[in-house]
């Protein structure tokens, strides 16, 4: 089973994960399912989640696309996202 890491910090976690939802149909589509969201004790805005890839080739390309850069500029995103696609 593949898995994908995502970690960066936002401006605002509520505005933010109000957008993020707002964005699941797009992840679901891609053939990601959320297994964890989580936020780090000593800094609330910086946020991790850990998807299941059910189609590595799918979700690399959503990984890489602008609808997603798009998405979490407008989101409030406010450093480069870590990405890291695993097994």
């Amino acid at each position: 089973m593949n898995h994908l890491f995502i970690r960066h910090k936002v401006s605002n976690f509520a505005a933010w994960k109000d957008s993020y939802d707002s964005h699941a149909a797009s992840r679901a589509s891609a053939g990601l399912t959320e297994l964890h969201l989580l936020r780090s004790i000593d800094n609330p805005n910086e946020v991790v989640m850990l998807f299941s890839v059910a189609d590595l080739n799918k979700a690399q390309a959503f990984a890489a696309s602008d609808d997603l850069r798009s998405a979490m500029q407008k989101a409030g995103v406010t450093d480069k996202p870590d990405v890291y696609f695993l097994n």
